[in-house]
């Protein structure tokens, strides 16, 4: 381990001997956990960029706790992502539809506004909205999940049902429209 006269890991040397000593078990339990088809080695790099990022922040004993938090949550966050991708690759892969072209037309434009809307909220608020809403996890997985109270859990999701409902024009009726 590091001296423990160093207050962070911002030097070049204690950043090193925590690479040299992390990097290949980081790796290993991102491949063992998710496997190849994430690129284990690309986040366990981006982890140890996060570090770097946040050198100041972080003493040289808790790097160890901080890159296997940051890399998982990467990892997860890239499962999400997969996730909404292939759901849109099922919904496009229909090759007919009893639907007016009209309807298609608005259909594709509101999901390009929600696209667009939910890539400019902030990441912990998207990612807490789309874990619960995506994937139907409860807020208390979620908060388990991402280290955070139950309530953060709430607020995120709240705030970024919020902003899509402030940026998308068709969800401000949304709620009206399933009383009639």
């Amino acid at each position: 381990m590091p001296n423990k006269l160093f207050d962070n890991v911002c030097d070049e040397a204690v950043f090193s001997e925590i690479y040299n000593k992390y990097s290949k078990d980081l790796k290993s339990y991102l491949y063992y956990k998710f496997g190849e088809a994430l690129n284990p080695n690309d986040k366990m790099q981006d982890a140890f960029i996060k570090l770097l990022a946040n050198c100041k922040k972080i003493t040289p004993d808790k790097a160890k706790g901080f890159l296997y938090k940051v890399a998982n949550n990467m990892m997860l966050n890239e499962i999400k992502h997969q996730k909404v991708v292939l759901r849109h690759k099922t919904v496009s892969a229909r090759g007919y539809t009893d639907e007016s072209p009209e309807f298609l037309m608005e259909q594709q434009e509101f999901l390009e506004k929600y696209q667009n809307a939910l890539e400019q909220l902030p990441h912990d608020h998207r990612v807490a909205f789309l874990m619960n809403k995506v994937e139907g996890k409860s807020q208390a997985e979620i908060a388990d999940i991402l280290g955070i109270t139950k309530k953060a859990v709430e607020n995120r999701v709240y705030m970024a049902y919020k902003k899509l409902k402030e940026n998308v024009e068709e969800l401000k009726y949304l709620k009206g429209k399933s009383k009639r």
